[in-house]
């Protein structure tokens, strides 16, 4: 049996042990602090209770009421007693639950170090206005409106564009033809940014002007659609202040990207290929009828 990945939390939401709110801001430190609880001679100790306590309910436990942290202490002590039983049953090592850990341990571990490394890493201003003026340089300048109709197939998608050269509304047949939810609204997608929709849809949008739309169906993974342009508009670019975040967030990933190729380079790296697929077999000589002659031999090569 394949275990879901999502049963660790579906635990954890059950016991009220919320641990996706759990991630760590540094490397932990050891932890001497006396126990709030012991489970089989396992101690709960104060430090992880508390940092428990924090990240359910944003509080210190002084600031909670004895009940409130009196059931967030029997939480912690039944997930222990629930681990315990997992470890003592082999279950930490069976299926799929080893792989779970130790990929969680990946991901605990790996965020510590990207934050430990970036602590005392904060994009400087200059690094800001750089990255600033490059999304400027790079961010669309024109925003389009634009309507469209989805089918499931080429064949029914150029009946459709007959249809529309006949003289039918493209309204009209969007709401009773497509199978996207904007059919309501005949099709109308209102305005969208070039790098909101399939790069096929915008490719034809940008070639038409305002009225027009496909005379060739378009494809995307979502099916095929025939595209309207109904009008468009100047793009502004975001504000330094309203970009502000996220440039900080891409400098600080690129930052850390650059911080792990270079552990990359100097990492002892040793890859077994996946073992190649076996190849087929030829297919076996058909067996001769019951009764045939047998096939006539090779004519011998003339002196």
């Amino acid at each position: 049996m394949t275990m879901n990945l999502s049963r660790p939390l579906l635990f954890a939401a059950a016991l009220g042990l919320t641990l996706s709110a759990c991630q760590p801001k540094s490397s932990a430190p050891v932890d001497s602090s006396p126990p709030v609880a012991t489970v089989n001679g396992k101690p709960i100790t104060r430090d992880l209770y508390e940092f428990y306590v924090k990240n359910v309910t944003g509080k210190a436990s002084a600031e909670l009421t004895p009940d409130v942290r009196d059931k967030l202490l029997e939480n912690m002590v039944r997930g222990e007693v629930m681990a315990q039983e997992a470890v003592k049953q082999g279950l930490d090592k069976s299926g799929d639950t080893g792989y779970i850990l130790e990929l969680s341990r990946l991901n605990v571990l790996g965020q510590a170090v990207g934050e430990h490394y970036l602590k005392d890493k904060k994009p400087t201003d200059a690094e800001l206005r750089a990255e600033y003026d490059a999304y400027v340089a790079a961010a669309p300048k024109t925003e389009y409106h634009a309507r469209h109709i989805l089918v499931a197939t080429e064949p029914f998608a150029e009946k459709i564009i007959q249809r529309l050269g006949r003289g039918e509304k493209f309204e009209d047949l969007a709401r009773v033809e497509s199978m996207d939810p904007s059919k309501s609204n005949g099709g109308d997608l209102s305005w969208i940014r070039p790098e909101s929709v399939p790069p096929e849809f915008m490719k034809a949008l940008e070639t038409l002007k305002p009225g027009e739309y496909t005379k060739a169906p378009v494809q995307t993974s979502f099916g095929w659609h025939i595209v309207q342009l109904v009008e468009t508009r100047p793009l502004s670019a975001q504000s330094f202040e309203q970009r502000k975040p996220r440039i900080e967030q891409e400098i600080e990933r690129k930052k850390f990207k650059d911080y792990v190729d270079e552990l990359m380079r100097t990492a002892q790296v040793n890859k077994t290929p996946a073992p190649a697929a076996p190849a087929a077999a030829p297919a076996a000589a058909p067996a001769p009828a019951a009764g045939a002659a047998p096939a006539a031999a090779p004519a011998a090569p003339k002196n």
